[in-house]
């Protein structure tokens, strides 16, 4: 173990579960900058058409990150178990495993992405005048999916080993080059959404490189690629976590998606305004969802070392301190959302319909805490389906059944955002129903384990 990785396994929980976190949620949020940069160097120095293209992608782009990033927690989890089991001698194995697994995702999504770009923005009613503008940005936006891969399995590896911090600082070397990109690409050769989609994509590509890089030097990881008999096993173990979490994720972005077409029919200014009230819905939210991969992580170790009543602090510790965390940044953002907005447009029509979807949306998200940290604790202890089914029915279900009843009877952008904050607390109640059970049922167990012996 490296001096600067966190020990998971003995001493006090609050502090490593802060420090852990951190380089989590920073690194969440500059990945979730990438985008936000794209929007704001459009929005100033193109027009609003080129605004709206970009911003019509955004839940489009979610989607790809969140199965992503879900399939590398199937990775995180499997060396995290590994070294909780005390069987780092499996380990290069694992995480030649993980990166081949990547490559394999890359190449699907590849053809796959350029496939439906089109179908999947006519799907979501893009307006005509900005539909080639779209088009164009998400399929160069998908020639970088494998190197989005690749980081999101490479710092998951890293992370498993409690070193959240290099993965952080690889993102806030190719964060600041993909805003000095976009700038370039912009205004000195006015290249617009292809601009910014490149710039994005070259960036991807260097968080990738750096992470590789760490790695192959690596001692304990040794990433090399040679024959191997367990590689099946390894795939199944990450396919096990990671595709739950992936399918959750794609099907939660999905109900997104189908909230931006409801959305794309109130013109360019809703969708302007909606992509800016979007950018700081995704960086608070990804506070709360970098407790809840802490959560997964320190879960994972302590419950394979048969540590469970350290399983029961994780999940308290990091509920209260992701509330705090997320509270913060969040309420701060509602008290001045005239003032944030401004930065990514000076039109007031865009800056006011930015608002509507800040009070309704964002003022209630750190209602979300009470379920995305019992579904990590659940994750990491094997448990990864009832949270992903939860989620489901819970958000996903729950905002199609609005839109097709509430909004159409009332089709207003508010009546549209209240499906957020309602769907949360429906997934509220069935993750922690869900966790109740499988928790009474794992006491049952162990008592019955220790009787027969």
């Amino acid at each position: 173990m490296r001096t600067t990785d966190v020990d998971m396994l003995y001493g006090k929980l609050l502090k490593k579960l802060l420090l852990f976190t951190l380089p989590i949620a920073l690194s969440s949020i500059v990945q979730q900058l990438f985008n936000a940069a794209d929007t704001a160097v459009v929005g100033h120095f193109s027009n609003a058409n080129a605004l709206a293209a970009v911003g019509t992608n955004t839940e489009t782009i979610a989607l790809i990150v969140t199965v992503s990033s879900g399939l590398s927690i199937g990775v995180n989890v499997l060396i995290a178990n590994l070294i909780g089991c005390k069987e780092s001698q499996h380990i290069p194995m694992a995480v030649q495993t993980a990166v081949l697994l990547s490559i394999l995702f890359w190449l699907a999504g590849l053809f796959f992405g350029q496939a439906v770009a089109a179908p999947l923005l006519r799907l979501i009613r893009t307006p005509e005048h900005i539909f080639h503008s779209a088009k164009l940005y998400l399929r160069i936006y998908l020639l970088g999916y494998p190197f989005l891969l690749l980081y999101d399995f490479g710092s998951a590896i890293l992370r498993a080993r409690g070193d959240s911090r290099y993965p952080f600082l690889a993102l806030v070397v190719s964060g600041a080059a993909n805003i000095g990109l976009n700038l370039f690409f912009v205004i000195v050769f006015h290249m617009g959404v292809s601009g910014v989609a490149l710039a994005t994509d070259v960036s991807n590509g260097l968080s990738a490189f750096l992470v590789l890089i760490r790695l192959k030097k690596d001692g304990q990881f040794h990433l090399r690629f040679q024959k191997s008999h367990g590689l099946l096993h390894f795939i199944g173990e990450i396919l096990k976590t990671g595709i739950p979490l992936a399918v959750q994720g794609a099907v939660f972005c999905l109900a997104n998606i189908f909230v931006q077409a409801s959305v794309n029919r109130f013109g360019a200014t809703a969708i302007a305004g909606s992509t800016i009230a979007m950018n700081f819905e995704y960086v608070t939210y990804y506070i709360i969802t970098a407790f809840g991969q802490t959560a997964t992580t320190f879960t994972s170790q302590n419950y394979a070392a048969k540590q469970y009543a350290r399983c029961r602090t994780i999940l308290w510790c990091s509920l209260l301190l992701s509330a705090v965390c997320s509270s913060i940044p969040i309420f701060s953002i509602v008290l001045f959302r005239n003032t944030v907005s401004g930065f990514f447009s000076t039109d007031a029509a865009v800056i006011e319909t930015a608002g509507i979807r800040i009070l309704c949306i964002l003022l209630f998200e750190p209602i979300c805490n009470l379920y995305e940290i019992p579904a990590g604790v659940l994750r990491g202890s094997g448990h990864a389906i009832c949270p992903a089914v939860s989620t489901m029915i819970g958000t996903c279900a729950f905002r199609t059944l609005w839109i097709c009843t509430a909004f159409r009877a009332y089709p207003s952008l508010p009546m549209l955002y209240h499906a957020f904050p309602l769907s949360w607390v429906a997934t509220i109640l069935l993750v922690n129903m869900g966790g109740a059970i499988i928790a009474y049922l794992g006491k049952r167990k162990r008592a019955n384990w220790i009787g027969d012996k």
